[in-house]
């Protein structure tokens, strides 16, 4: 069997690589565009190019069975038009091409925070529909593809959506870490209704192996919505407080609850001229930080995946490679 990886330098792509390695019998094929950061070991077929590029999203598509889109563009704030450009528009048309070639699954890397938060003390047990916020253009863009996936599904395209919880591990430079460490810097950033909202992080080896189980996995509907996280929920003040104690930080001073910190994630993201660069607080920082716990029964009886890596191992591990510039990096040695 053939799976194709897009993004396979990334982050999500680089910790499929190494779970797909692993497996007998599947031929993994790495979609990117600088292959001198793939990691160490690699020993696949590379197809170089950009998906951006229409041609070449119908070539790496040649003789695939399966693809893992891990391929993304994300901004935390704004960039509406550069996500429809770099991400929705080049993802749609890289699903109807691969229904075009009979490609047999096709798996997305997706958001738990395309979903419902729930209430403190509630367990999400399967993965709704998606709806709009308007709070984060990547996160609208995501469900509009699931949309498109389900309209596509039903003929010979699996079509499966893995909605991963907010990833932890070395490499990984965008998302609820990245954006947290430097603020705490500042002795600014306040707890979000005291820091009891939970968390689902996911690690990088967690990650890799609830897509290579979305590969080999045999009983699937032909459109899959699915969750998939770690195996525990810290609140945020637990991953807070692991952070300020790991990188010697302060704790947050105070607390705001969730309608005023979205009321100033508004006013920064609609008044540059307060910070001069990026917004100190969004939305979809706020989003991101709300109640998100979801059952694991879900992705273990459709795909068998169980995690297994703790999170305060990963987010070591993150912190390490934050604090080192090793960024990307990090990652490369994986499969030696």
């Amino acid at each position: 069997m053939k799976v194709l990886v897009t993004g396979a330098t990334g982050f999500v792509g680089s910790a499929i690589l190494l779970a797909l390695h692993r497996r007998r019998g599947i031929q993994v094929v790495a979609a990117c565009r600088r292959p001198d950061l793939l990691p160490v070991g690699f020993t696949g077929d590379v197809r170089v190019g950009d998906l951006m590029n229409r041609s070449y999203r119908s070539e790496v598509l040649e003789g695939v069975d399966m693809v893992c889109h891990a391929a993304s563009w994300a901004a935390l704030w704004n960039h509406r038009e550069s996500e429809r450009e770099r991400f929705f528009q080049p993802t749609v048309d890289l699903i109807d091409q691969a229904v075009q070639y009979g490609v047999r699954r096709f798996i997305l890397t997706s958001t738990i925070a395309a979903g419902t938060p729930v209430p403190v003390g509630a367990v999400l047990q399967q993965a709704p529909p998606g709806q709009h916020t308007g709070l984060w253009p990547h996160m609208d863009f995501l469900v509009d593809v699931e949309r498109h996936m389900e309209a596509q599904s039903g003929g010979q395209t699996q079509m499966v959506s893995l909605r991963l919880g907010h990833f932890v591990g070395a490499g990984n430079l965008m998302g609820l870490i990245p954006a947290l460490v430097p603020r705490l810097r500042t002795h600014l950033v306040p707890w979000l209704d005291g820091g009891r909202r939970r968390l689902p992080l996911i690690a990088d080896d967690d990650i890799g192996e609830a897509f290579a189980c979305a590969v080999e996995a045999t009983s699937l509907a032909p459109f899959e919505r699915i969750n998939v996280c770690g195996d525990e929920f810290p609140t945020m003040q637990e991953l807070v407080r692991f952070i300020v104690e790991v990188e010697g930080l302060s704790a947050p001073h105070y607390s705001v609850p969730y309608p005023l910190a979205y009321a100033f994630g508004w006013l920064m993201e609609r008044a540059p001229w307060l910070y001069g660069g990026e917004p100190f607080l969004t939305r979809a920082i706020v989003h991101l930080a709300e109640n998100w716990v979801a059952s694991g029964t879900e992705a273990e009886t459709k795909l068998g995946y169980r995690p297994t890596k703790n999170w305060r191992v990963a987010v070591r591990q993150h912190l390490s490679a934050l604090r080192s510039g090793r960024g990307a990096e990090a990652r490369r040695s994986r499969l030696v």
